[in-house]
């Protein structure tokens, strides 16, 4: 896979092979939302993703390390939920909620 072209595409393969089968592409071929707050976006060459203040990058080279990666984080959050996905999912389900008035 060279540049941008299909680069969300190639991680979403790699993370369902390791049955991460939640992950959805954003429409804009660069995205990735994998799990409330966990979401990685392709940008210049990597993979990038932030959770709160802590910002990571994977070579976009290797989706296979980068799914790795994401998956090993994506089981941390679901075994021990940091206190920012509550407000994080606060936030989601009040603009939910103000949607349907």
């Amino acid at each position: 896979m060279s540049g941008r072209d299909g680069a969300a595409a190639a991680l979403r393969a790699e993370l369902e092979r390791l049955r991460i089968t939640g992950a959805c592409e954003l429409g804009d071929g660069v995205t990735l939302s994998v799990w409330v707050g966990l979401v990685v976006r392709f940008r210049d060459g990597f993979y990038r993703w932030r959770e709160g203040s802590v910002k990571c990058r994977h070579l976009g080279t290797d989706p296979t390390g980068c799914a790795i990666r994401i998956a090993r984080r994506h089981a941390e959050l679901q075994t021990d939920v940091p206190l920012w996905w509550e407000d994080l999912a606060k936030i989601l389900r009040e603009e939910a909620a103000e949607d349907r008035r």
